[in-house]
């Protein structure tokens, strides 16, 4: 017997089983049924009725459930990154085309700080204002001072940038990385920190995908996502608001 004849011995059952164990049809009956007493026509048609009646408790409680607001969710090009001892800039595109971040901040922490926080895997920037006549309306992403807190430490303030030329031209060097982390050659002067050959050294950068997510309009928070197969680092970064109670 050849290998052929062999499978259609054990596969054909498989796909065209005997007509011994077919079993009986049966037709389904497309006519009206007419022995459905009335009292049962009745009490459907009224189940119905209050169903389609939108003041009916049952409606109700479906129309508050749909209404819950649901947190919004997206997925950003997050980038951390600055000189060894200068300050930490984070810098937020929806689009790594583009040299125009949608938020840029630049951080109190120095860098060689943060990278002493991340090796317990574990980093939470919270960043938070209050609801002062000038910022109780404005987006989260407008308010131009923030108060800064790192795993539940106060480490002074951070603000919002303007993407200058020199931050411009990083982004348009590192357009072609979605995820990524290393360091790039001198000559992006922007950074903030303690000596002139601070601000002119290589710039330490960790760019990957983050989770945005906007709770209220008080309340963001970015979140990194691992990529595949790489060890878990939990960082994260939050932008509340708070309201002073009268």
């Amino acid at each position: 017997m050849t290998k052929i004849d062999a499978l259609r011995r054990f596969l054909l059952p498989c796909f065209a089983p005997s007509s011994a164990a077919t079993p009986t049809k049966k037709r389904l009956s497309t006519s009206l049924r007419d022995d459905i007493p009335d009292a049962d026509l009745d009490s459907s048609s009224a189940a119905a009725a209050q169903d389609s009646d939108p003041s009916s408790p049952s409606a109700a409680s479906v129309i508050s459930s749909v209404e819950k607001p649901r947190p919004s969710k997206s997925m950003v090009i997050g980038t951390i990154f600055g000189h060894r001892r200068g300050h930490v800039w984070f810098c937020v595109q929806h689009d790594r085309l583009s040299t125009r971040p949608a938020l840029l901040l630049e951080l109190s922490i120095l860098t060689h700080q943060l990278v002493k926080e991340m090796r317990f895997g574990l980093v939470r920037i919270t960043l938070e204002c209050d609801d002062s006549s000038d910022l109780a309306t404005c987006p989260l992403r407008s308010v131009p001072v923030w108060s800064l807190h790192c795993n539940g430490r106060k480490l002074g303030f951070a603000a919002r940038r303007k993407a200058g030329d020199k931050v411009r031209l990083m982004l348009k060097t590192m357009e072609s990385t979605t995820v990524g982390a290393g360091a790039l050659p001198a000559g992006f002067g922007f950074g903030c920190g303690s000596g002139k050959s601070d601000s002119d050294g290589p710039v330490m950068y960790m760019r990957a995908n983050y989770e945005h997510v906007i709770g209220s309009a008080d309340s963001e928070s970015f979140h990194l996502i691992n990529p595949d197969q790489c060890p878990g680092q939990e960082l994260s970064v939050f932008l509340l608001r708070s309201r002073n109670s009268v």
